[in-house]
């Protein structure tokens, strides 16, 4: 009789600890960003957003009570090496989703490995039209705009301050540069390249004699617009040489894709006055009055004592679109989440977003910003008052519509439906 009330008794405990282990069983996420390499900082930021992301939602409940964990994989910003990452993440640790990525090469590469594994990539910097354009497909969604969306927001403000001057462009040489100067020249009317010259500089290992040497040209030409299509470590290596050249006093520099984190690391005195495009920054919740995205600040500002940047956001905003998306799918089965999304409008940190369905693309307002005199900068309690909003457009007017996506699909030979 001992003998089977002990057996009993370690049935239950046994019964007990395997409900408890399904339980607490976590819904794993795998962020695919790059700890080294060229855009490293913008990495950072990126794993910044998704660790507070994680953390507020595990702190809420989870996901239908499951807690959310955070699997990580440094891709150095090489798309080899960011495909690996993902079917790693997918075949072994056996995530529901990955997201990440800075360089478009990479989130392009990484997507299609999610893609043969039934999975969901969402791009986090991507801003490649190619992304969700020729090589977008039905597991890929990108949370920021795209050169397209960049394009056409500074075209409005250029043209009306800057449409009788001369261009000069300056390239980073792979999917991403590409597709950046091709769309801003559209938007400008800067396409022919007699008089509106331009240079293309090595990635991912340009040198700074490169970026000297194309700065050189930006100068004999004479143009009075520089369009510096350069991102992360590239950027602040060339814009550095720009200032040493005397080139950011003759010249309005231009960068297309301007983050926080490039204009901490080049600093306001060299920054000032240089005008990029952006889907966020820390300060425009603040100006327009959107509460979600003021609590987003205060609490990455306050944990980790830095101002979040367009990267941080976008990490952030992805891990809280996922969640939802399950929750409201009630499964995380891959084409359940991707129905639950497509179409999906929703206000987080900004205004009005949705998650377009029939390219996967986030259409939302994008902005135009202009660095901020250096007073005005460390003003802020963390030195990061750089950006100035200087101009918006509407999503639905900046981005492509469905014909114009699906003539770029049928010219790349691709289907007119992912």
């Amino acid at each position: 009789m001992k003998t089977i009330i002990i057996r009993q008794l370690l049935a239950t405990i046994l019964l007990a600890l395997t409900c408890t282990t399904t339980l607490a069983a976590s819904l794993k996420i795998g962020l695919n960003y790059p700890q080294t390499g060229r855009y490293s900082d913008q990495g950072l930021q990126q794993r910044l957003g998704a660790f507070l992301a994680v953390d507020e939602i595990n702190k809420a409940g989870g996901v239908m009570g499951q807690p959310i964990e955070l699997v990580i994989r440094n891709t150095a910003g090489e798309p080899e090496r960011g495909a690996r990452n993902t079917a790693e993440l997918i075949d072994r640790e056996r995530v529901n989703m990955v997201f990440g990525g800075v360089s478009s090469a990479v989130a392009i590469a990484s997507g299609k490995a999610a893609r043969e594994r039934d999975r969901l990539y969402f791009g986090t910097l991507t801003y490649s039209n190619a992304t969700t354009g020729e090589e977008g497909h039905s597991h890929m969604f990108r949370e920021p705009y795209n050169a397209w969306m960049t394009a056409k927001v500074l075209s409005q403000y250029l043209k009306t301050h800057h449409g009788d001057d001369e261009y000069f462009y300056i390239t980073s040489d792979y999917t991403w540069g590409w597709s950046v100067e091709e769309s801003v020249r559209r938007f400008t009317n800067t396409d022919d390249k007699t008089t509106h010259g331009g240079v293309t500089t090595p990635f991912p290992r340009a040198l700074i004699t490169d970026f000297r040497q194309a700065l050189e040209q930006a100068e004999a030409s004479g143009a009075k617009v520089l369009m510096m299509v350069l991102f992360g470590d590239d950027m602040v290596r060339a814009i550095n040489v720009a200032y040493e050249m005397g080139l950011t006093r003759k010249m309005q520099i231009v960068v297309p894709n301007l983050t926080l984190g490039m204009a901490r690391q080049v600093g306001p005195t060299i920054m000032e006055g240089v005008i990029g495009g952006s889907p966020w920054v820390w300060n425009l919740p603040f100006e327009f009055n959107y509460p979600r995205g003021r609590a987003f600040v205060e609490a990455f500002s306050s944990r980790y004592e830095m101002r979040p940047s367009t990267a941080a956001a976008s990490a952030y905003s992805i891990v809280y679109q996922y969640k939802e998306a399950v929750e409201r799918a009630g499964t995380t089965n891959t084409r359940a989440v991707t129905r639950a999304l497509e179409n999906h409008r929703y206000s987080f940190l900004k205004d009005e977003q949705v998650w377009r369905a029939f390219d996967h693309q986030n259409v939302q307002t994008v902005y135009v910003v202009k660095v901020r005199p250096r007073s005005d900068v460390v003003a802020d309690e963390y030195s990061s008052n750089f950006f100035e909003i200087i101009d918006a457009m509407p999503g639905d007017e900046a981005a492509q519509t469905d014909a114009e996506w699906k003539l770029r699909r049928e010219q790349a030979g691709k289907p007119l439906a992912l």
